[in-house]
This record gives C-alpha cells, structure tokens and sequence, in this order.
C-alpha cells in the first residue's frame, strides 16, 4: 500500500503512510487524526476490520495501522479539540496532520509587536516568504514521537523531511491526549 522505507521504525512508517494518503487528497483540506493500532494485535483480534483495511496479507509482524478517525469539527480550535479526546487501551498511538503557514526564522524579527491570533495570521499569510506546509506529526504512549513535513512547493515524496522533533509542540498536544 505504501511507497515508506522498510528499514524506518513503525512510528515512522505510518507517519509516512499517512503523509503519502493525505497528498493524495491534495492540498487546502482539514486536519485529520488517526488512531495508531498494532497491527499483528489487530489481525488477531479484529480479523474482520483487518481484512477490510486489507492487512489480512500483511506479513509484517511489526507495524502500526492507521485508523482515521471522525472529521474534527470545524470551527473549534485544534487544541481544545485534542483536549477531550480519551483513547482505548487498544489504542497504541496517534496521528494528526494539519496544514499551515510558517515562515522562515529569518522572518521572525520583522513581526510586528502586539500582533497575535488572526491579525498575526493574517500578517503571516500576506507575508512574501511564507510557505504552506503539511505537518503529518505521530506519538506513541512511550513517548515516542515522529514527524513529517511536506511543503507545497516541493509537493514530492522524496522532498518529505521526518524527524522526531519537528513539531514538538503538535507532538506535546498529541501526547496529552494519553495522559491519565
């Protein structure tokens, strides 16, 4: 199903696979979050779901699966959405990717002082050196974290940059979700 590398961690794999199914979709859609479920407990225990992700012939004995999970809503800002979210036992790790605007660090002190939520945002977005990017960040109950980072200029799989500390704020916000 998917183009990742098999020498990746699991973590990175799915976060990739995600990556990969979400630039299918194309640019300008909502965040989505999905659900990171080991794979050989889901084809044990969930043979009839297993097959209809198509993982019946996954010969892989290690491996995260990810389950998109019900739209989020619109109008409602991410961190108090991920804020009332509880997982399941069974749920080993999740994942968001989101698009946003960033701007280069060179761009950092040419911000005006004061500005904050949407005149900030709509600075941002007036400004010549900002990029579009899609940020596919995933966590694990152990803490474990990993990143993808996707810009629409370099709309390529082979230009996606990964790494555990990428988003760390995305990746603290995610990780609360599992907190007690």
């Amino acid at each position: 199903m998917s183009n990742t590398p098999m020498a990746a961690s699991p973590l990175t794999r799915a976060v990739l696979e995600i990556d990969e199914y979400t630039s299918g979709l194309g640019w300008d859609q909502p965040a989505r979050l999905f659900a990171l479920v080991d794979t050989a407990r889901l084809r044990s225990q969930e043979p009839g779901l297993a097959a209809q992700l198509g993982l019946e012939q996954e010969q892989e004995t290690t491996g995260l699966t990810p389950v998109e999970q019900e739209e989020i809503p619109a109008g409602k800002p991410l961190d108090e959405f991920l804020g009332t979210i509880a997982w399941p036992d069974a749920v080993v790790g999740c994942a968001l990717t989101v698009e946003r605007l960033m701007l280069p660090p060179s761009a950092e002190g040419s911000v005006p002082e004061g500005l904050s939520g949407k005149k900030l945002t709509q600075w941002v977005a007036a400004h010549p050196d900002r990029q579009e990017v899609r940020m596919t960040v995933g966590v694990l109950r152990d803490g474990t974290r990993d990143s993808a980072l996707r810009l629409r200029e370099k709309d390529a799989a082979t230009e996606v940059l990964t790494g555990a500390g990428l988003v760390p704020g995305l990746a603290e916000a995610l990780s609360a979700t599992f907190a007690d």
